[in-house]
């Protein structure tokens, strides 16, 4: 359930679930989430004799954005493992995500995003440069998602 208040909330603080339903032994935070968004397309249409000479926007379907999930790296290889099974077609790789934003405190959830039916899509892995020396390996997990509800 979302808790209002007259402030906006922090984007930093956030929790992950994976679809596991472990959300005590965490491997690796997510440094960030990014591309929560519904559309909904609509469909122009007019009748021959409609009095106004424009047509009428009618909404039909909606489709859920790909959702990218970024972490530095720290040697897990649960993101690779679980699209090498979608590649290898495995049917079993939808998952049920649920992303938590938290309050400053850390304690308390205030909005809850579920995906449902995610399965990734495309794995990305750090940009290596031998010259930086103060830069964290990012991976990128891309997941494409059936349906998105917030509470």
């Amino acid at each position: 359930m979302a808790t209002e208040r007259d402030n906006p909330y922090g984007a930093f603080n956030f929790l992950v679930d994976l679809g596991t339903g472990d959300t005590n032994s965490i491997k690796a935070g997510f440094q960030e989430v990014s591309g929560l968004n519904i559309e909904v397309m609509s469909a122009e249409y007019r009748n021959g004799n409609e009095k106004v000479n424009h047509v009428r926007k009618i909404n039909t379907m909606y489709k859920v954005g790909d959702i990218t999930l970024k972490r530095g790296l720290m040697g897990a290889l649960d993101l690779f493992q679980w699209i090498k099974e979608t590649r290898e077609g495995s049917q079993t790789v939808k998952r049920n995500i649920t992303i938590q934003l938290r309050d400053e405190s850390g304690a308390n959830v205030v909005m809850t995003w579920k995906l449902t039916n995610a399965r990734p899509i495309k794995y990305t892995g750090p940009s290596l440069n031998g010259k930086t020396g103060t830069d964290v390996a990012v991976e990128e997990l891309t997941l494409s998602v059936e349906d998105l509800a917030i509470e």
